[in-house]
């Protein structure tokens, strides 16, 4: 088994952050991204969307996607539980991740594939979507800031895949200027403590 990943990616860290706390260690080959390892057929056998995580089975099966990833070690190691207990339990995380990763997280993504020199020449920038990403973006924080004025993590009490991906979404915001206003007091409160897990420096 191999995960073959890139260190300063965001969806890489998902998986790593999960794999910590599960206490799950996997063989990792680093893939360079800036010298387009990832575009070569090699890799693209492997994913043909030429993108990281990707986990190779014994067997030779390719598992992408960062949430299918976790799934699978959370079938192969149910605990500790990071997709819920019971059927109502896993439909909030499952609710809460998705809520985090399409309201969040990609909208951090998308703001900086279109506003970041990194990606200039890469792709098709278009600046004034990635404006419209970043504000919605930061509409969201503002909107989970109430959310986590009720609960200790996302979904609810435990922490979760969610969480996971929120966090990830804060942090990458950093790198085009998306960051938690001082009065969200809240989202502060919930991302020191995710912070302070030793799974987050994974």
């Amino acid at each position: 088994m191999k995960l073959y990943e890139n260190a300063s990616a965001p969806n890489p860290r998902r998986v790593r952050i999960f794999l910590a706390e599960k206490g799950i260690s996997v063989p990792v080959v680093q893939v360079d991204i800036m010298k387009r390892e990832n575009r070569e057929p090699a890799f693209r056998a492997k994913n043909p969307f030429a993108q990281v995580p990707v986990l190779e089975l014994d067997d030779g099966t390719c598992i992408s996607e960062s949430v299918a990833i976790c799934r699978y070690f959370e079938e192969v190691q149910p605990s500790p539980p990071l997709f819920g207990v019971g059927a109502s339990e896993r439909a909030q995380v499952e609710m809460w991740n998705r809520r985090a990763e399409f309201e969040l997280t990609q909208r951090v993504f998308l703001c900086f594939q279109n506003t970041h020199e990194f990606f200039v020449g890469r792709l098709q920038q278009v600046p004034e979507f990635g404006a419209v990403a970043k504000q919605r973006a930061e509409e969201t924080l503002a909107l989970l800031d109430g959310v986590l004025a009720e609960r200790r993590f996302l979904a609810g009490d435990r922490f979760s895949i969610a969480d996971i991906t929120a966090l990830v979404g804060v942090d990458f915001g950093r790198v085009v200027k998306i960051r938690p206003t001082s009065e969200q007091k809240n989202v502060a409160r919930w991302h020191a403590e995710l912070s302070a897990r030793p799974s987050a420096k994974a």
